[in-house]
């Protein structure tokens, strides 16, 4: 079943929302309800498992003989306290998509300097490879890589602003009260994180002279997982929105499905990864998946019963059962097992309990009607779930990288000379130790969840 395009947008502004509702409020006279739901939409707290942020020593772009002009050694300082400035922000709470972009830019549009060919040839860069690099990988503890290469500390640091935005997300969406501005933040970040991830994946990774060690960040496994969970957990903000505003059953149970498929999808890109560092992350990928096949065959349910098909709609809604103490289990286990990434506990979070709740009181409905005016039998297999939504699937943002500084010109540019440079580099460096970024403790508050009735 095809939902159509023309279903409308699950996300218009204030003003359109305003005018879609008011119809039907203006009928109940409700009107205070309608100005309520424009202000405080949905009470999202969505839970998201979080892996924590990469972390990476100091760079100070001390290029000592190397830099033979004033504006050359600008740029140095300029690269050093723009890193350092972004780096405070992923762990700075009162950070936000602006802040961040900002700092962003401001580095990349120095670092590309290091990257891009300033000579007018063909040629690598010459200042790529002379600063090395070490960044840890978010499933691989505080053991780090290391490479000389920009374009390493470019994609490492560009993943890190994506592992920010979901982060970001989960905060936002972890509040007791979403407003409808907060709930688009949420669902634009999270493609805002997958866009980055994509863009990293396709255009800057392949460019790495020293390709990615099996189970670290940059290798299409974990990648690949990344873009398929942020664009998954955007759609389940489409859902909340979608039930919040009672769209039809049909369209929320196809959203559901395809977002359980994309759960499904992720924790299978994972199966080859070793288990110490992949198992918790599946764990929430699968109970996600079981929530969702829940989700969609309590709303096909729904859409049955609308149809006259009660018996076919009580085992769809005996399916959803099924599948809802399935991730009910899975929630323990995600609990108890061991490896990186946040600690919580799903099935004690609303959104978890009140799905529980809709399943128990529309399977009620359902036998009960069934009792007194259908008298269907009820089939022994569940009906297969051939729901494809056409609309309100989250597609990545696409990224680019800011313009390169007005200060990485070809004159400043040649008057780095590496050759005087050499003569330094007899003194070996010090081993500068890695330090694991101190992350605040934000948890989800407990009374959240989306209103499902």
């Amino acid at each position: 079943m095809e939902i159509p395009a023309s279903t409308p947008c699950l996300f218009p502004e204030l003003s359109c929302c305003q005018c879609q509702t008011f119809s039907k409020d203006c009928q109940t006279s409700n009107l205070q309800r309608r100005n309520d739901r424009c202000v405080l939409i949905h009470r999202m707290a969505h839970w998201f498992h979080r892996n924590p942020l990469k972390a990476t020593a100091p760079v100070s772009f001390n290029f000592y003989g190397v830099a033979g002009s004033p504006a050359a050694n600008k740029i140095c300082n300029d690269l050093r306290t723009t890193r350092a400035r972004l780096l405070e922000m992923f762990t700075d709470v009162t950070c936000n998509p602006e802040i961040m972009k900002n700092a962003t830019d401001a580095y990349f549009s120095l670092l590309q300097g290091f990257i891009l060919s300033l000579d007018g040839t063909t040629q690598e860069n010459k200042m790529r490879f002379i600063q090395n690099f070490k960044w840890t990988d978010t499933l691989q503890g505080n053991t780090p890589s290391a490479q000389q290469d920009a374009v390493f500390e470019l994609v490492s640091m560009a993943f890190n602003v994506a592992l920010w935005y979901t982060k970001f997300a989960s905060r936002l969406a972890g509040k007791e009260n979403v407003s409808e501005a907060e709930a688009k933040d949420v669902h634009r970040s999270l493609k805002v994180a997958a866009g980055i991830f994509k863009t990293l994946k396709e255009a800057h990774i392949p460019r790495l002279i020293t390709p990615a060690e099996k189970g670290r960040d940059l290798e299409p496994r974990a990648i690949d997982a990344y873009i398929i969970q942020c664009q998954a957990e955007a759609q389940e903000v489409t859902i909340a929105r979608a039930i919040e505003l009672k769209h039809n059953a049909t369209l929320i149970a196809a959203l559901a499905f395809e977002t359980a498929n994309f759960y499904q999808k992720a924790d299978h890109t994972l199966n080859t990864l070793e288990p110490e560092c992949s198992s918790k992350w599946r764990k929430y990928f699968q109970l996600k998946q079981h929530f969702y096949m829940a989700y969609a065959y309590c709303y096909h349910g729904q859409t049955l019963l609308a149809s006259d098909k009660c018996g076919e709609a009580i085992r769809s809604l005996q399916e959803a059962e099924k599948c809802y103490s399935r991730a009910e289990a899975l929630c323990k286990e995600y609990r108890q097992t061991k490896g990186p990434g946040t600690t919580a506990k799903p099935s004690e979070q609303l959104f978890f309990l009140k799905l529980g709740g809709l399943i128990k009181t529309t399977l009620d409905k359902c036998q009960r009607e069934n009792g007194f005016i259908y008298f269907h039998k009820v089939p022994a297999e569940p009906p297969q779930l051939e729901l494809k939504a056409s609309y309100g699937l989250a597609e990545p943002v696409p990224f680019e990288l800011p313009p390169l500084s007005e200060q990485c010109t070809a004159e400043v540019y040649a008057t780095f000379d590496l050759t005087k440079g050499a003569k330094n580099d007899k003194a070996k460096p010090k081993e500068v130790e890695v330090t694991p970024m101190k992350e605040p403790d934000l948890k989800p508050q407990k009374d959240t969840g989306c209103v499902l009735s």
